[in-house]
């Protein structure tokens, strides 16, 4: 029969790339445009607090000194030959009415920065109001030039700067006298002084001339660059998702061995994390697994004895009717085996499935240690080993937890030294206390156990020297022990005693 995979049929893989492939280049492509923009802006920023129209550095300072003497000794057609003359610069006249003395043409905008310029407190004195001999006010400046690709000069009005009128959506003037470079409507492009290239031609916005994405082959670059990041960082997630996908396949299918302990399959220090964890619960439900097994396995072999037995007894008592009572004395001590063993099994399971137990009762542990000894030592009777408890001065023994269940795991340890280690004549229980554990320590002078056996002897069914050990018993006390100590924080060791015997140490927080 063919084995169905747990991926759904017809299911696209590697959706989760596309999925970090295409945020991580959204994400790229979205930070470049707002950092782009934000740059836009910033420079729109700077260069509309920073246009002007009309020269104010020293050069024009000079100029309408010369100016200022013409107009005071010559009047106005002094003035006139002064402004008149052809240069790089020319002083511009305006009277009140906005006529210049030239005629040339003069725009709202330039005449009233040149009247903000009055106010202003600068060294050079770049605009001038003075008074002609005929009572004329005029307002003199000389207004920032530019040059196109002929060589001709015009001025901010005739190029179209802010305020210009008609011809102001072709761009506007630079701080430094420049404009835009490429070609217009009206002729080539226009340079600022020095044949500089200005910059103001084009669209403007994001995408302007002023944005990192005017120019295709660095916004190209941008991007290929993001696709090979972005496709990077995808493969770089997906490629230990996909390695994890195939382990939970393999493990849902039964194989649950080890995959990326030893290799470095996964890239990232806190995916390898997720790989050894992975690894871990696998091991972890091995053993669970494996345990389950054997714990089968040795339920039906100690399950079959007693059974066996019982059929034996029956079939006695049939084919012997005058060893009925025999017959009879056998099944009920089978019987009770068999009842005891159930019960173990019952209170092993409910310890594993509920490692929670209750922890609201306080036990006087002089007490129930106590009480064990007093009731193995009946058991034990006159020809058993002398059990002995020994506590160590006045101490606070009191631990949390339920009564019954302390009481069985002690009693499993005591009872298995006096089985096991009864033939050296003495069992000793020592009861003392040692910072916040208090300690109870049971000790036989018996065979022990095999230094390899220390390990396993709180495994379920576990019982050294089968051969040898022909007493009584399902190897599960001290398994409940184990489960019960550890349920309450406590822990509990085996070890050989020198000179022969075992030594079981217990220790449980002491109550607060």
């Amino acid at each position: 029969m063919k084995r169905r995979s747990g991926r759904p049929a017809g299911r696209p893989t590697g959706r989760l790339f596309w999925k970090f492939f295409l945020s991580i280049l959204l994400a790229q492509v979205a930070a470049a445009i707002g950092i782009g923009s934000v740059f836009w802006l910033r420079e729109q920023a700077r260069l509309s607090n920073s246009i002007t129209l009309i020269e104010t550095g020293p050069p024009a300072g000079f100029m309408l000194d010369s100016a200022a003497i013409a107009l005071k000794y010559g009047g106005v057609p002094a003035l006139r030959e002064i402004v008149s003359q052809k240069g790089r610069h020319s002083v511009y006249a305006v009277f009140n009415n906005g006529r210049e003395l030239l005629g040339r043409d003069v725009t709202p905008s330039m005449r009233e920065q040149a009247r903000r310029e009055l106010s202003t407190d600068r060294p050079y004195r770049p605009v001038r109001q003075l008074k002609a001999p005929d009572g004329q006010q005029l307002l003199l400046f000389v207004p920032r030039m530019y040059r196109n690709a002929a060589g001709d000069t015009l001025t901010a009005a005739q190029v179209g700067g802010p305020g210009a009128g008609p011809g102001r959506d072709q761009g506007f003037a630079a701080p430094d006298g420049a404009r835009a470079g490429g070609p217009g409507p009206d002729g080539p492009g226009l340079t600022g002084p020095g044949g500089r290239p200005g910059f103001g031609d084009g669209p403007r916005g994001p995408f302007g001339p002023f944005s990192p994405m005017s120019r295709p082959i660095p916004l190209l670059a941008a991007i290929i660059v993001s696709l090979l990041f972005a496709a990077l960082l995808a493969w770089y997630f997906s490629r230990p998702i996909r390695a994890l996908r195939s382990a939970f396949e393999a493990a849902a299918a039964g194989d649950l061995s080890p995959r990326f302990t030893r290799g470095h399959r996964l890239g990232g220090d806190e995916l390898n994390d997720l790989g050894r964890d992975f690894d871990r619960m696998s091991g972890q439900l091995r053993a669970l697994m494996d345990g389950q097994r054997r714990l089968l396995h040795d339920v039906s072999h100690e399950l079959r004895s007693p059974l066996a037995r019982l059929q034996a007894a029956i079939g006695l008592a049939h084919q012997q009717p005058d060893k009925v009572a025999a017959s009879l004395e056998r099944i009920e001590r089978e019987s009770v085996r068999m009842d005891k063993l159930v019960g173990e099994l019952l209170t092993l399971s409910r310890l594993e499935a509920n490692p929670d137990l209750p922890k609201d009762e306080l036990v006087d542990m002089q007490e129930l240690v106590d009480g064990i000894a007093f009731d193995a030592r009946f058991e034990a009777g006159d020809n058993g080993p002398a059990i002995e408890v020994e506590i160590e001065g006045e101490l606070q023994a009191t631990v949390r937890g339920a009564p019954d269940l302390l009481w069985r795991a002690v009693e499993n340890v005591v009872r298995n030294a006096v089985k096991h280690g009864g033939a050296g004549g003495r069992v000793d229980i020592r009861l003392y206390a040692r910072g916040p554990l208090v300690h109870v320590d049971v000790l036989d002078r018996g065979p022990g156990i095999l230094d390899a056996d220390l390990p396993a002897v709180f495994e379920p069914f576990f019982r050294s020297n089968r051969g040898k050990n022909n007493i009584d018993g399902h190897g599960l006390g001290l398994a409940i022990a184990q489960r019960v100590v550890h349920a309450y924080g406590g822990t509990i060791v085996a070890r050989n005693r020198d000179g022969g015997g075992l030594q079981v140490a217990i220790a449980l927080p002491v109550a607060t």
